[in-house]
């Protein structure tokens, strides 16, 4: 789906594609989304491990970095 995505530093904002799942306790973000339009990382001071939909820890990798950016999708703001 597409939606509206505002950088909270800049306020500069953009229009992409992205992936909704309904059971996902939070918004994630690609590196390379994160490296491609440029927003600020800021590093976790603990990382957050990734779990499966089964309960497994994801083996690929951990949260270590945070963004702050606001999500819009028909009039809705995350």
């Amino acid at each position: 789906m597409k939606v509206g995505v505002k950088k909270l530093n800049t306020h500069k904002g953009v229009s992409v594609k992205a992936l909704l799942d309904s059971r996902a306790t939070g918004l994630f973000t690609n590196r390379k989304f994160i490296e491609k339009w440029g927003f600020k990382k800021e590093k976790l001071a603990k990382p957050i491990q990734i779990r499966n939909i089964d309960g497994t820890n994801n083996e690929r990798e951990m949260v270590t970095h945070k963004i702050e950016y606001n999500l819009y999708y028909k009039g809705h703001m995350e």
